[in-house]
């Protein structure tokens, strides 16, 4: 029982010494084989690839949260406003536009972005979107301009 209890208190304090050690950048090693960064291709679908998922999901979230029965029927002047705007690098982006047809009549301006790698465990491509005077917890206000490019 000595023998296990001083196993354990040797084997902490190693473990403190490790955790007080300075912190080294990537080796070469690293850099050239295990580091090797994101590697984009930059191919995304278009604007238009993405409007049944975000009408899909405007209804879902309008029910289970807002306890709303709005639906987008349609999208109208569907165009893209952007691709990859920002550094070289970063995840490729395709910025988009259009105008939804939601069910209580009206018409809103619904901004989206469709991204590279930014779906599902980053399987395929993502996308995130807002609709102008419905994002009701302002998760990207003013008025959907953190969700433009």
């Amino acid at each position: 029982m000595k023998r296990v209890s001083r196993c354990l208190s040797l084997g902490a304090i190693l473990i403190g010494f490790l955790a007080l050690s300075p912190v080294h950048a990537a080796s070469w090693l690293e850099k050239n084989f295990y580091l090797s960064g994101p590697n984009y291709d930059g191919v995304l679908p278009p604007c238009d690839a993405a409007l049944d998922r975000i009408a899909a999901r405007f209804a879902q979230k309008e029910s289970r949260f807002w306890n709303s029965d709005l639906e987008i029927t349609g999208f109208e002047r569907v165009r893209q406003i952007a691709f990859s705007p920002w550094a070289r690098g970063t995840i490729p982006r395709r910025f988009c536009r259009a105008t939804a047809l939601v069910s209580d009549g009206r018409r809103h301006a619904v901004y989206y972005s469709i991204g590279e790698d930014t779906g599902m465990i980053g399987a395929s491509w993502g996308v995130e979107w807002c609709v102008v005077g419905l994002d009701r917890n302002w998760a990207y206000n003013p008025a959907c301009k953190m969700a433009r490019p």
